[in-house]
């Protein structure tokens, strides 16, 4: 195959590195790049007319709400993220403070600020935090099995369904009590699912569950939106490295092609892109998400990936995760209030209970986020994943709008009304969040995201790199960048030419 040359690439000395996908990654990466005087030839090919991947703030509501990535998790001098956020001025005092840096949170979500039960009335405070602190203390314990040489079980839900279910048997209240406390635990399993990007905990793998390193600091958000961050990578970048609008087609890798404008020039890499255009390169960068790579895998790479690592894409698990901002003319929650939970108590997570889903779905959200007041609207976010999610994106906004006004009207006995619903997928990436899934044997899971994360396809002419690709991760939203730009130095060999 030989490249459509023209503005495919300019021809020139020096090595052609092509970083595809234009998210936080790839901008990680292509900063990096840029700034060695290997690459002088340098591209960022992005799918979408937008730089920034799943982070995505717009305006509306009369102010700016995230689309996708919310939060900094761990904001402190550890953090990437962090990092480049204070450098470029996007955080407010509050978030650059030492004292918000030092909070130790062990990655566990804060407690509601309000909690009802959904046949209405409060649930007491008190109860919700003492069964946080059993939920959490067994979250932590689940943490501990990382370097075991065989778990007791295969996943972290049936560990914590063990476990508690021998707490539950030591319980002293009347029956009321005790399926409130249930139910109650069972809105952290659905708040864990939502973290961990899965279904069910079920599905999460116990021995790696561990993996995941915590930073310090208390979650932040960008006081003027996340989007900041990728736009100011990309105005730090030479103006021709981005092309929008070109999403890639075919990787061909490990060959020899040439191109018109280079003559007597081989490449071992063309990347084929879906209107025709043809990128050659002598190196590239991949940073698509897990689940595009999922989705793409038997058609995207030319010659096939290796075996152990298809099997690997196909192995790590890459969950869905979605947002519903609700409008409200009038506010029903009071001054201060920043997290809404809604209890369900017939739930329990020591039952496997599975109504069906156009009835029950909603029963998965996790609460409700107040986002910061607008001049003009007051607005909640609901989080919500896995199965339920997906079927969610199936309904249209009035019959969402209509479930979630029947669940807050009953639970909280307020006649406000919604005078919006809107629901957010995010970006195109057939997936939200990577988890490491329960292995159909001991230690398979475990080994898929070390081959995934660790193995190149190729040295110096293959990468992949992003949010699925790292095998010591950080909490979600807070590590995307340190993948990119942890590989940027390395992979393409640095000023060698290779093919």
């Amino acid at each position: 195959m030989q490249s459509s040359g023209g503005d495919a690439e300019a021809p020139g000395c020096g090595l052609r590195v092509l970083v595809v996908g234009g998210g936080i990654a790839g901008l990680g990466a292509a900063q990096r790049l840029c700034r060695h005087p290997a690459f002088p030839h340098l591209r960022v090919l992005e799918a979408t007319a937008r730089a920034g991947g799943r982070i995505r703030s717009e305006r509306s509501f009369g102010g700016v709400v995230e689309v996708g990535a919310h939060w900094i998790h761990g904001p402190s001098q550890g953090n990437p993220v962090f990092q480049l956020a204070a450098k470029y001025g996007l955080l407010g005092e509050k978030e650059l403070s030492a004292e918000n840096q030092l909070v130790e949170t062990g990655g566990h979500v804060g407690l509601p600020s309000v909690s009802y039960a959904s046949s209405g009335g409060s649930v007491s405070l008190e109860l919700v935090a003492e069964m946080a602190n059993l939920f959490y203390s067994l979250i932590d314990q689940t943490r501990e099995f990382l370097h075991v040489a065989e778990t007791p079980v295969p996943s972290v839900g049936e560990y914590l369904k063990k476990e508690l279910s021998q707490h539950a048997a030591r319980w002293t209240e009347d029956e009321g009590t005790r399926k409130l406390k249930l139910a109650i635990l069972n809105s952290f399993f659905n708040l864990e699912c939502c973290v961990s990007g899965t279904h069910s905990m079920d599905l999460v793998a116990l021995a790696p569950f561990g993996e995941y390193t915590v930073l310090p600091g208390l979650d932040c958000t960008f006081p003027g939106g996340y989007q900041g961050l990728p736009d100011h990578i990309v105005a730090s970048l030479p103006q021709d490295v981005m092309t929008f609008n070109k999403p890639v087609k075919t990787v061909h890798w490990n060959g020899s092609f040439q191109e018109a404008v280079s003559p007597g020039e081989t490449f071992p890499v063309l990347v084929e892109c879906e209107d025709g255009t043809c990128f050659p390169a002598h190196h590239v960068v991949l940073t698509v998400p897990l689940g595009f790579l999922k989705e793409r895998l038997d058609t995207f790479f030319e010659p096939p990936l290796p075996t152990e690592k298809a099997e690997a894409i196909r192995k790590v698990g890459f969950g869905t995760n979605n947002k519903i901002f609700l409008e409200f003319a009038e506010p029903f929650w009071e001054p201060g209030c920043q997290h809404i939970q809604v209890v369900w108590e017939d739930a329990s997570p020591l039952q496997d209970a599975a109504p069906a889903m156009r009835d029950a779905w909603f029963r998965k959200l996790i609460g409700f986020l107040v986002l910061p007041s607008f001049p003009s609207a007051h607005v909640l976010c609901g989080f919500i994943a896995g199965l339920e999610s997906e079927f969610m994106e199936t309904l249209s906004d009035a019959e969402v709008l209509q479930a979630l006004t029947h669940v807050l009207r009953r639970a909280t006995a307020q006649s406000s009304e919604q005078t919006s619903c809107r629901r957010v997928a995010g970006v195109p990436a057939n997936g939200g969040i990577s988890v490491l899934r329960k292995p159909p044997a001991p230690g398979a899971q475990g080994r898929a995201a070390v081959v995934l994360a660790q193995c190149p396809v190729h040295q110096g002419l293959l990468q992949l790199r992003g949010r699925g690709q790292h095998w010591r991760r950080h909490r979600p939203a807070g590590s995307a960048p340190p993948r990119g730009r942890r590989e940027a130095p390395a992979g393409p060999g640095l000023g060698r030419r290779e093919g």
